[in-house]
Order: structure tokens, then C-alpha cells, then sequence
């Protein structure tokens, strides 16, 4: 009882003391001062955080920027200045949507209408061999797989897998397309521990977010992350950045080794209490968890190691690895649309749902992210699978992969040129230190190529299909004379890409080069 008043006397002393000493000051003062203080914490918390995700120089920079823009008159000549850059990209400053059709015609067309599509169809330029990717399927539209695909869409067109009882044959046909995938990624294997699981989705972009979205709330509820954070190399597709957009997740983006592959030792200085995901080697270390891109290579690697090609393990038979996601419409050559997402067991997968209990229009329940889902895709991806099945896919891979290393070959007989990186699969990437390899690109283009131009380094890339099997040659030659007429005449052709891609690359504001990209793709769509 005694140390209480003893305690009590202090505590009262001190108040005396803290009271006169206070009474000194404006009780306003006395109210402002700890709010300011908070506020100016919050400043600065929130400054180092942005110094934290951006780095130092990015962000003095986009603080820099932001001054300049202040001044009268330089935000108008900047605005200006974009806009002629947008129109640049989209090849003439005439908008294209001009005689776009923006009502309902008053009459209606009828059967008509196929021809009208017909002609617009007549518009699209010359794919067949000469684009980089994008069609995946070999031979004409007349021929081989694509008329079975089209027929099976067709079948199914008026089908949708939302309504389980009205349409089972779809429901089993995503069950078995998924089954099917798994078992080329390591389901069978005893490792991958017997419980894969998955969905179709539109695409390799949703395949990954529904992975991001699913890790991020299964680590959620094992781990109690809040504040998710994931681990990518800056190579990775910038499908993560969408997730971590939509998701709230922060992005950390490591550099990768001279080979441009993934620096584990670059990605463990990033791992903390909030990492959620990472895609390297170091998941299964840490307890978070790992997604496999194989979105371009999940109907090509499988095969292309039956045919003894030295491929890594990169499927479920690989302790760590947590979610797969695998394109079923690129060397899958299903139609367009058609992605599947895989996950180690149903514990994850089960957060990638989405369950509503208290809605008027009943109980819902949803897999992914659309609703109702075009169950004609459904069937045509199954159709494909069945149809050409493994030995049809053993075929079209060592055609491709033969392919590829005969460009690869080609591309180094090509003195201006080197390649990048380590071609493993199906694409090749090259550079040139002697020639601006965005002008060759260029030059290319004008011949009827369609290639993908890139960054850090600059380079472009051709991914190999079927469509390239047979114009292997054509290519080789006209890469050759596209290199030897920038060696002797460098310089931007007209209506040429290569000064903005060149601009873009060296412009240290990456705010602005952001800025070009939303103002295209709004005055594009």
C-alpha cells in the first residue's frame, strides 16, 4: 500500500510539472502540434515507401517532372508533344475508328451480313508465315486443323459450363482438357502428390492472375499476410504487373543472371514476412509459394523432352511448385481463348472462387473470373487435344523445335547480329551492337514481317510456329538484306517505328513513356 502512494505522489508531481511546463504554450498550439507531427510521419512514411518501391533515382526524377509540368504552359507543349508520338504509332494521325459503325442499322442485314464481315476480313494483313507468334496452327484456313476447330466451336457456340445441368457434355470436356494438361505437367508423378487440380480460363493473362489472386489469399489465411508482396525478374510477363494492379500486391522486379535467367541470389535479398510468391527456385525453402509460367511452353517442353531435348523440370514433379499456368491455345492449337490454370491441390485452388451467400438472385458460385464462359472454346480445345493427341504433338514439336535452331543458326551466320540469351525452346531473340536493330526491324516490316521489338536490351524476337516451318529460308534471306541495307543506309525509314522505340527506350522518365501507352491504347479501342 505504501509503494502505491508512493507511485501515486510521483505520478502527480509529474503531472504538476508537465502541466506548468505546458502552460507556456497556446492550447491551439497544443492541439496542432501532435496532429502535425502525425501528418508530417504519415509524409514521410509514405515518401519512403515510394523511394522503397521506385528507387531513389525514379522517384527525384518523377518528383522533377512534376515541377516542370507546373510551369504555365509546359504541360500543354508535352501534351502536344505525346500526342504527335501516339499518332506516329498508329501510322497516320487520321483516327481509324472514323467510318466505324456506332448504331444499329435501321434495316437489318440478314445472312448478309457474313459477306460484309467477309470483306472487312479481306483487310487483315498477310499472317500466314510472316508474324511472330500469334498463329500457332500450321496450314491455311481451308485445310487440316482449322476447319475441325472451327466445326467443334461451332457445335458448342450456344453452350455455357455457368449452367452445370443444362450443359454437361462442356462440363466434361473443361474436366478432361484440364486432366489432360496436368498430366503433362507431373500429375501422375507420386512428387506432385496426387491432388492437381485447375480450370480453363480466356487466356494466360487470367491463368496468372487467378494464380497470384489464389496464393496471395491462401497465404492469407496460412500465414496472415496483409501486406502481400511477389518476387518476379524483370523478364516476367507483365501479366504479374496487372495482378499486382488489380490485387494490391506489391511488385518487386530482380534483375536476371547474363543469361536472362532468374538470380536466385537476387531474388532472397527481396523474400520477407510478406512474400506470398516468387518465381524461382527458393519457394519451397521459405514456405511461400511458386507459379510456373509455361503459358507459351506447356505443350512444347513435355514433348520436347520425350524427344531429347535437355528440359529442366519446370512441372508439379518439382517440390514448391504450387500453380502452373499453360496455354492451351498457342502450341495447344486450340482456338483463341483457351488457358488453363493448374494448382498443386484443392486447398489452394479453393480460393480462387468466389461464393455469394446473401444475393437475391439465389446462391452463386463462380471458378474464375468470367461468369458465363463460351463453352464453342471449350470444345474446340478439347477437340484439338483428342485430335491430334501424342503423337500428333511429338510431330508438330520437333518441326518447330528443328525450325528454331535452324533460325538460330541462320541468325549467327549473320556477322551485325548476335543472339540473345540461350534459346532453349521456340523463341530466339538477337541484338546487333553495329546496326540499330529497330530500323532492321523496321526494313522487316516492310517486307511483311511482324515481329516483337524489345527492351533492355534492345532486340527484337521471332516465336516459331508451324506457320514457320516452310519459309525458314525466306526468313533468313530477308533478314539478311534488311541488316545490309541499314549497315549501308542507317537512318528511320518513313513511317517507320524505330525512333520511338529507340526514345522510349533511352527516356529516364518512365512516367511519361507510361503516359504514351495509356493515351494509345485509349485513342485504339
Amino acid at each position: 500500500m505504501e509503494s502505491l502512494n508512493q507511485l501515486s505522489s510521483s505520478l502527480n508531481r509529474l503531472r504538476a510539472s508537465v502541466n506548468v511546463s505546458l502552460s507556456n504554450y497556446e492550447p491551439l498550439a497544443l492541439v496542432a502540434a501532435p496532429i502535425l507531427t502525425l501528418l508530417l510521419a504519415r509524409l514521410l512514411q509514405s515518401f519512403f515507401d515510394v523511394i522503397s518501391e521506385n528507387g531513389l533515382k525514379a522517384t527525384i526524377l518523377g518528383f522533377f517532372m512534376s515541377c516542370v509540368k507546373l510551369v504555365p504552359g509546359v504541360k500543354r507543349y508535352i501534351d502536344a508533344e505525346k500526342q504527335k508520338v501516339v499518332d506516329k504509332m498508329q501510322t497516320s494521325g487520321k483516327s481509324k475508328r472514323d467510318d466505324w459503325i456506332s448504331e444499329l442499322p435501321r434495316t437489318r442485314l440478314g445472312a448478309g451480313v457474313i459477306e460484309k464481315m467477309k470483306d472487312e476480313k479481306q483487310k487483315d494483313v498477310v499472317w500466314q508465315g510472316r508474324c511472330s507468334g500469334t498463329v500457332y496452327i500450321g496450314g491455311t484456313e481451308q485445310e487440316g486443323h482449322f476447319p475441325l476447330i472451327n466445326e467443334a466451336c461451332s457445335m458448342f457456340a450456344h453452350t455455357n459450363p455457368l449452367h452445370l445441368d443444362v450443359f454437361p457434355s462442356v462440363v466434361r470436356f473443361e474436366a478432361e482438357v484440364v486432366a489432360m494438361t496436368a498430366a503433362l505437367l507431373g500429375s501422375k508423378e507420386k512428387a506432385s502428390g496426387g491432388q492437381i487440380c485447375g480450370n480453363m480460363t480466356s487466356g494466360g493473362t487470367e491463368s496468372i492472375l487467378l494464380a497470384v489472386k489464389s496464393s496471395r489469399d491462401y497465404m492469407r489465411a496460412k500465414k496472415g499476410i496483409t501486406k502481400p508482396e511477389m518476387i518476379i525478374p524483370v523478364s516476367a510477363h507483365s501479366a504479374y504487373d496487372k495482378a499486382a494492379q488489380y490485387f494490391k500486391i506489391k511488385l518487386w522486379r530482380v534483375p536476371v543472371n547474363k543469361q536472362f535467367q532468374a538470380d536466385a541470389r537476387a531474388i532472397r535479398r527481396h523474400i520477407n514476412k510478406n512474400t506470398i510468391m516468387e518465381l524461382g527456385d527458393l519457394a519451397s525453402s521459405f514456405g511461400i509459394c511458386l507459379h510456373v509460367d509455361l503459358c507459351l511452353g506447356g505443350f512444347v517442353l513435355p514433348f520436347a523432352r520425350k524427344l531429347g531435348y535437355p528440359v529442366p523440370p519446370c512441372d508439379f514433379s518439382v517440390q514448391g511448385v504450387t500453380s502452373i499456368s499453360v496455354d492451351v491455345h498457342k502450341y495447344g492449337l486450340a482456338p483463341k481463348g483457351t488457358s488453363i490454370v493448374l494448382y498443386r491441390n484443392h486447398d489452394i485452388r479453393k480460393h480462387q472462387f468466389v461464393a455469394v451467400t446473401e444475393w437475391s438472385g439465389g446462391l452463386y458460385v463462380s471458378p474464375t473470373i468470367a461468369g458465363s464462359r463460351p463453352g464453342g472454346l471449350i470444345a474446340g480445345a478439347w477437340a484439338a487435344m483428342m485430335s491430334l493427341g501424342v503423337e500428333g504433338y511429338l510431330e508438330n514439336t520437333r518441326a518447330i523445335m528443328e525450325a528454331s535452331k535452324r533460325i538460330q543458326k541462320g541468325v549467327q551466320e549473320i556477322p551485325e547480329l548476335f543472339i540473345i540469351g540461350r534459346p532453349d525452346m521456340t523463341i530466339v531473340a538477337f541484338g546487333s551492337d553495329v546496326v540499330d536493330i529497330f530500323e532492321v526491324n523496321d526494313i522487316m516490316s516492310s517486307k511483311g514481317w511482324h515481329l516483337n521489338a524489345l527492351q533492355r536490351p534492345n532486340s527484337i524476337h521471332i516465336c516459331v510456329t508451324l506457320q514457320h516451318v516452310c519459309v525458314v529460308e525466306d526468313f533468313l534471306k530477308d533478314l539478311r538484306e534488311s541488316v545490309q541495307t541499314v549497315k549501308e543506309n542507317p537512318g528511320p525509314i518513313s513511317g517507320g517505328l524505330a525512333p520511338i522505340y529507340g526514345a522510349a527506350g533511352k527516356m529516364p522518365d518512365r512516367v511519361m513513356v507510361k503516359d504514351l501507352l495509356v493515351d494509345f491504347m485509349d485513342s485504339s479501342c
